[in-house]
């Protein structure tokens, strides 16, 4: 039934909806009324979906009552009324029950209305404590305001939405075309860069021809003095007959040409050796540049590689999410072009996961071998403990401890030597204990180059009645002790032993500590 059905719209009925059940059998047991539970009540009446039986008791136990709840919503309103109406069409209505002088063992029913919940006794006080009285144009109103505001907040959402996705739109077109632009300048830079080296190749080429061809010339124009000293030997040959005096000058002559002749086929075989040395290294030149210049294309790819394959998981990211907003397309084809951009993102991860293994697999080896530095560092204080001596450069120093010689020193100036070392010994014992005390933090976090920093606060209140008490050497010799711990151990607050160059006033290196153990050990062999 529906409520537009309901011969008087105007009565008032409990909402949410109940029924009331009277005549609930019961029976007298152990002092007091006992009957059916809701659960067994509510099978009873399963016929009309309730969602709740409530019997009601009081001190003398089961009132032989119950209250039946039916919900809030059209449905179950029809529940009540279908219950209503059998119970009337059985005759054990509401009329029935008010008429009836004997009203046997059957129960009687109806739905709960606005003179039930005003009535004396356990029904009415359960239906005030519980329900309200509405009409059903009651009802009907405040359901259509409900999806009034529904459907205004759904238009809402739906405007967020369509702008959400005109935004998200518009930051897509940006950033691809700033893409496009640092592609098409990525590759006006490449362009640029391939024609510098193929003009550096050319000056190269030119460059080493002109060697050969200057050589080739010199060549020629020793073999062709060479022809020309063969043919004055046979010239003089000639003459030598002609007289002993010339003869003699001939055979001079001869000789001074054959050393010229013999300077010259050393020149010639030292320029061919000059020309094959030349050769040689213009092929290991230019197999030189040629490796150089394959190994800087590769890194370019693999440079370019790199920064395509983030551009485009890029790309890909903003498409997924454009995909993610984009209406008025079949669900189908969306979920497909989905699925097929987040498989190929997913590929894309990783294959960047893949270029990454590389730099993890660096930074692991990196980390591996600070361990086993920080592990001869130790092994070395360890050792050094038992060895060094205090006029030595290098030496163990305890990092955050304060020294008492220092403070005597700083304190002669006001006190006496005695009243200055008695002093000294308090103050030394005092603020070693105050800086290593944990919730004790002098400290201010400042930003430096982009990182959090932490310096000494000048404001605190026991750094500067120190420092107005017993000057600033006192004051100087407690801010590094505590600056050193902050920096050395800021968790554990306690002093620790550090190799130190003394004679630098820096923390040793592992080189200077083994140039200094390899002394100590030759001056101790040479003993």
């Amino acid at each position: 039934m529906d409520p537009q059905h309901v011969q008087n719209r105007d009565d008032q009925f409990v909402w949410p909806w109940m029924g009331v059940l009277v005549n609930v059998p019961t029976e007298w047991k152990n002092g007091r009324h006992v009957g059916e539970s809701g659960n067994r009540l509510k099978e009873r009446l399963s016929c009309f979906c309730p969602q709740k039986v409530i019997p009601l008791w009081n001190y003398r136990g089961h009132t032989g009552n119950a209250i039946v709840e039916f919900g809030k919503d059209w449905i179950g309103f029809n529940n009540a009324l279908a219950f209503e109406n059998h119970f009337e069409s059985e005759g054990y209505g509401k009329l029935d029950w008010k008429m009836r002088k004997h009203r046997g063992s059957e129960m009687f029913g109806w739905i709960a209305r606005a003179d039930d919940q005003k009535s004396p006794g356990p029904i009415g006080e359960y239906l005030q404590k519980n329900g309200d009285l509405k009409t059903i144009s009651d009802v009907e109103d405040e359901e259509t305001r409900k999806t009034d505001k529904l459907v205004a907040n759904l238009a809402g959402e739906i405007e967020l939405k369509r702008r959400h996705v005109e935004e998200l739109k518009c930051k897509y077109n940006e950033t691809t075309t700033t893409l496009d632009m640092m592609m098409e300048q990525k590759d006006q830079i490449l362009r640029e860069y391939n024609e510098e080296i193929h003009r550096m190749q050319q000056i190269a080429r030119a460059h080493s021809q002109r060697i050969i061809d200057e050589n080739q010339k010199r060549r020629s124009e020793l073999e062709s003095k060479m022809q020309d000293l063969d043919s004055r030997s046979k010239q003089l040959d000639e003459l030598a007959a002609r007289s002993v005096s010339d003869r003699r000058k001939l055979e001079h002559e001869k000789e001074k040409n054959g050393v010229k002749t013999n300077h010259l086929k050393m020149a010639t075989l030292e320029q061919q050796r000059a020309d094959e040395n030349v050769l040689k290294l213009v092929e290991k030149h230019k197999l030189e540049k040629q490796a150089a210049l394959d190994k800087i294309i590769k890194l370019e790819q693999q440079l370019d590689a790199k920064q395509k394959l983030e551009l485009e998981i890029k790309q890909l990211q903003g498409k997924l999410e454009v995909m993610k907003h984009m209406p008025g397309e079949e669900e189908s084809e969306s979920k497909k072009k989905i699925d097929e951009l987040s498989e190929e993102l997913q590929d894309k991860y990783d294959e960047m996961d893949g270029m990454e293994s590389l730099h993890r697999t660096l930074l692991i080896k990196e980390q591996k071998s600070n361990e086993e530095l920080q592990d001869a560092r130790k092994k070395l204080i360890y050792g050094l403990q038992n060895i060094t001596t205090g006029r030595a450069n290098i030496g163990i120093k305890r990092m955050g401890e304060l020294n008492l010689k220092s403070f005597v020193v700083a304190l002669k100036s006001k006190f006496s030597i005695e009243d200055a070392e008695v002093t000294a010994a308090i103050l030394c014992s005092k603020w070693q204990a105050e800086i290593e005390n944990l919730e004790w933090h002098p400290f201010r976090v400042v930003m430096v180059d982009g990182k959090k920093t932490e310096l000494l606060s000048e404001d605190d209140e026991k750094l500067h009645a120190l420092k107005e008490e017993y000057g600033e050497e006192v004051y100087a010799l407690v801010t590094k002790a505590l600056l050193e711990l902050n920096e050395y151990n800021p968790s554990g607050r306690c002093a620790l032993p550090e190799l130190w160059n003394y004679k630098e006033g820096r923390k040793a290196t592992l080189k200077e500590v083994f140039q200094y153990v390899l002394r100590q050990w030759r001056a101790h062999k040479k003993r």
